[in-house]
C-alpha cells in the first residue's frame, strides 16, 4: 500500500533508449554502477532505468531526468572533430578550393591543417578567383611540390613570374589550364615546358602574347603531351605548330580556333607526325580542302571540327568520312558549300557517326530525309538556321530514323510550330530544339526548382 501511495503521482517510465549514452566511469564501468547488467548495456550503447522504484531508490522521474541531463551533457561534448580524420578529409573534399581556403580553414587550427592536406593540393582549381596573384602561386609552389594539375583561367592578377615560379618548384605538373589570361606570354609557357617535362595537357586559349617560341619549347621538352588547346592565340603560325607536331608524336587532341596564321602546312604536319590524334579542330582557320584531305591518314580520328572553313568542298568532306571509320562527331557548321549530296554520303558512309552539326549549311529537306533513311547510328542532328528546311524534312527524319535523339531546328522558319508540337507528342524520345520548345523546357525547369510567375524579387 505504501508503494502505491508513493507512486500514485509518478507515471510509470519506459526504458531510456538514447544511442551511445552509457557514461564511462574512471574505473572503466558505468557511472551508475559496474554490475553485469550495466556492462551489457554499455555494449549496446543504451542505458536502461528500472521500471518502478523501490523504497530504497529514487523515483523513476528523478532517474529519467538524471539520464536526460547526462545525455545532454554528452551531446554537448560531441563534435564533428571526433570523427576520424579520413572521414573529415572526405567531407572537405566536396568543397571548392575557395570554400576550403576562405571558410573551412578558418573554423579551427585542426581544420586548417586538414585543409592543407596534400591531397587537396594535387589538383588545384583557381579559375575565376581575382584574389589569386603571383605571391599566392609562389607560396603554393614553395609548400606543395606535388601539384599535378592547376587551372588559373580568368585570373587576371597572375603574371609570367608567378607561373614560372610554380613551374620551377613543381616538376611533376601534368595539366595546365589558363584560358583568357591575356597578360601571360611566352615566358610562362617556356618555363613550364622546361621544368615540367611530364605535361600531358596544355590549354591556353585566348592568349594574345603567345608566339611560336613557346610552342617550339613544348616540342623540345614535352614529348608526353597529348592535349593542347590554342584557340584564339593570334601570334601562333605554321612554324610553331609544325615544331609542336614533330616533338609531340603522342598528341591526341589538338584544337585551334581563328588562328589566322595557321594554314594547310600545319594540317599536313599534324597528320604526318601525330598518328594518334583523335580530336582535331580548325574552326575559322585559313585552311582549305588541300590541307583537310591529309586528315584521312588519321585512323583513330573520332571528333572533327571544321566550322567556318572558307574553302571546304564536299568531295573532301566525303573522302574524310569514308577513310576515317572511327569518326563519331563531325561539325560542319557555317560552311555554305555543304549540300544535300554531301550529307547523303555522310549518312551512308559514316558507320560510327553519332553527331552531325549542319547549322547554316546549304541543305534542304532531302538532307534530313537521307539521314533518316541511310543512317542507323546518328543520334544528334543540328540543322538550325537552314532556311530551306520545312515540315516535310522534320517529319520524315523523325519517322524513319531509329537512332535519332536530338533534332535542332532553331530558326528554321519554314517549320511550323504546330508541326513540332505534334512531333513532340508522337516521338517523345526525340528532343526537338526550336525557340518555342527551348522556352518551354526552360520554364519547366524553373517550375521544378520552385519558381512561380507570381513570385516577385523583393531584394
Amino acid at each position: 500500500m505504501q508503494l502505491e501511495r508513493k507512486c500514485s503521482e509518478v507515471q510509470r517510465c519506459t526504458p531510456c533508449k538514447q544511442p551511445r549514452c552509457a557514461f564511462a566511469a574512471p574505473d572503466g564501468g558505468l557511472e551508475n554502477g559496474g554490475g553485469g547488467e550495466a556492462a551489457s548495456n554499455s555494449e549496446t550503447g543504451h542505458c536502461h532505468l528500472p521500471l518502478c522504484p523501490s523504497d530504497s531508490s529514487p523515483p523513476c522521474a528523478h532517474n529519467y531526468d538524471d539520464c536526460q541531463a547526462r545525455s545532454s551533457e554528452a551531446a554537448d561534448n560531441l563534435s564533428i572533430n571526433h570523427l576520424p580524420s579520413s572521414i573529415l578529409l572526405k567531407v572537405l573534399s566536396h568543397l571548392t578550393v575557395k570554400e576550403r581556403c576562405l571558410c573551412a580553414s578558418l573554423v579551427c587550427k585542426y581544420w586548417r591543417d586538414l585543409c592543407l592536406d596534400f591531397q587537396f593540393w594535387k589538383q588545384i582549381d583557381l579559375s575565376g578567383l581575382q584574389q589569386v596573384n603571383d605571391d599566392l602561386l609562389v607560396k603554393i609552389a614553395s609548400r606543395r611540390q606535388n601539384v599535378t594539375e592547376i587551372n588559373i583561367s580568368d585570373c587576371r592578377a597572375v603574371h609570367d613570374h608567378g607561373v614560372s615560379s610554380l613551374a620551377s618548384q613543381c616538376p611533376g605538373l601534368q595539366k595546365y589550364t589558363a584560358y583568357r589570361c591575356k597578360q601571360l606570354g611566352d615566358i610562362s609557357l617556356c618555363a613550364l615546358a622546361t621544368h615540367c617535362p611530364l605535361l600531358v595537357k596544355v590549354h591556353v586559349g585566348n592568349q594574345d602574347k603567345l608566339t611560336d617560341a613557346a610552342l617550339k619549347k613544348l616540342g623540345e621538352h614535352c614529348g608526353e603531351l597529348k592535349d593542347i588547346h590554342l584557340g584564339q592565340c593570334y601570334g601562333i603560325s605554321d612554324d610553331g605548330i609544325m615544331a609542336l607536331a614533330r616533338g609531340c608524336p603522342k598528341l591526341q587532341r589538338l584544337y585551334l580556333q581563328e588562328n589566322k596564321m595557321v594554314t594547310d602546312q600545319s594540317v599536313r604536319a599534324v597528320a604526318e607526325h601525330c598518328s594518334e590524334l583523335q580530336f582535331v579542330g580548325f574552326m575559322g582557320c585559313p585552311v582549305t580542302s588541300q590541307g583537310v584531305i591529309h586528315l584521312t591518314a588519321l585512323r583513330n580520328l573520332s571528333v572533327l571540327d571544321l566550322r567556318h572553313i572558307s574553302e571546304l568542298n564536299n568531295e573532301t568532306v566525303m573522302e574524310v568520312v569514308r577513310k576515317c571509320r572511327n569518326l563519331s562527331s563531325l561539325n560542319l557548321c557555317l560552311n555554305w558549300s555543304i549540300n544535300d549530296r554531301c550529307v547523303e554520303i555522310i549518312a551512308k558512309e559514316g558507320r560510327s557517326l553519332k553527331e552531325l552539326y549542319l547549322v547554316s549549311c546549304k541543305i534542304t529537306d532531302h538532307a534530313l530525309i537521307a539521314i533518316g533513311q541511310y543512317s542507323s547510328t546518328i543520334e544528334t542532328v543540328d540543322a538550325g538556321w537552314c532556311k530551306d528546311i520545312t515540315d516535310q524534312g522534320a517529319t520524315q527524319i523523325a519517322q524513319s530514323s531509329k537512332s535519332l535523339r536530338y533534332l535542332g531546328l532553331m530558326r528554321c522558319d519554314k517549320v511550323n510550330e504546330e508541326t513540332v508540337e505534334r512531333l513532340v507528342v508522337q516521338y517523345p524520345h526525340i528532343v526537338f530544339s526550336t525557340v518555342m520548345q527551348d522556352c518551354k523546357r526552360t520554364l519547366e525547369r524553373a517550375y521544378q526548382m520552385g519558381w512561380s510567375p507570381n513570385t516577385s524579387n523583393t531584394s
